[in-house]
């Protein structure tokens, strides 16, 4: 993937009827894919709300891209690298007729965010294509690797890189729309993307494992016993209860950077930002009151739960 945004012969300056038709359709893309990241959207002022769907579905087609089994390992890079190039060629100036590209480049013009962090957005997801390669091993000469059920992390250290790029990043981008002075607020970002990440890694166990990843560190398989073949057919989901809880309690204690990272960001974006963290804790706890059990069926809050979240985030909005 190339590092660095090309230079334009000329700016190409979209009207504003085209940047209206860029983030709808972002918008469109949001609320069909963002089972849980929409509700906390709808809380912010219109503008952070359009900029951060603009966020989202460039996350959505890194993520599309990495997940199509219709395509090799090889092409799916050789796509990630063509999608970022052609973002690098809309931050430039270069015209594009792509809505998502379009939207994304005003957004991070408007709210000044470092063109590396949505690089690493795009980094992170290459890491879910098969191997989990480093940006430097983005490379043309790559060969498809068949696939097959693997651990994609040996420690937990190696396991926070990659959190670090498809969850920490994403909240670093989100401060920049949600406005912050305190550089501090950096960090808690960077936490409390790892607590999502985690959720969704516990979540998710299942449904991972059948496209050939496993993403719980090794040397926690190995700490409880827990081997691959475990994965394969699950009869009693009572196995995984302890390495699952352990998880949780990580992902718990980094939530606790949330709680520290509301009052740093500018108020009108706090009720959001409550409503999203709200959303995952919940998540979280559901599935302990569950016992771990993520394989009988994917754990998830309903519609009114979510809903009864949001309301308590506009009166908090309101207040």
């Amino acid at each position: 993937m190339s590092a660095a945004a090309q230079p334009a012969p000329a700016a190409f300056a979209p009207t504003e009827s085209q940047l209206a038709v860029a983030y709808s359709v972002c918008r469109s893309i949001t609320r069909s894919s963002a089972k849980n990241f929409y509700y906390a959207f709808l809380v912010l002022p219109r503008a952070k709300r359009q900029a951060l769907c603009a966020v989202y579905a460039f996350m959505r087609r890194c993520d599309d891209i990495a997940d199509d089994e219709s395509l090799s390992q090889y092409d799916r890079r050789q796509k990630l690298t063509a999608w970022l190039d052609a973002l690098h060629r809309a931050q430039s100036g270069h015209p594009t007729d792509e809505p998502v590209l379009l939207a994304l480049s005003d957004t991070q013009r408007r709210y000044n965010i470092r063109v590396g962090l949505l690089d690493q957005l795009a980094y992170g997801t290459a890491m879910d294509v098969e191997g989990g390669p480093s940006a430097n091993e983005m490379s043309a000469t790559a060969s498809p690797v068949p696939l097959a059920l693997s651990v994609h992390y040996r420690t937990f250290d190696d396991l926070y890189q990659y959190c670090y790029r498809v969850a920490s990043v994403v909240g670093l981008v989100c401060i920049h729309v949600f406005g912050y002075r305190d550089p501090a607020a950096e960090p808690l970002a960077e936490r409390l993307g790892l607590a999502f990440q985690l959720t969704n890694i516990i979540r998710d166990v299942k449904e991972d494992a059948s496209m050939g990843r496993v993403y719980l560190p090794e040397e926690d398989l190995n700490k409880f016993g827990i081997s691959l073949s475990a994965f394969d057919s699950v009869s009693d989901p009572t196995v995984f209860r302890p390495l699952l809880a352990m998880e949780a309690d990580r992902a718990r204690e980094y939530y606790g950077a949330g709680d520290e990272l509301i009052p740093l960001v500018e108020e009108d974006s706090q009720p959001a930002l409550w409503v999203l963290m709200t959303i995952y804790r919940r998540l979280l706890e559901k599935i302990a009151q569950r016992d771990y059990d993520v394989f009988s069926a994917k754990v998830s809050l309903t519609v009114r739960e979510k809903l009864s979240i949001l309301v308590q985030g506009f009166l908090k909005r309101l207040s």
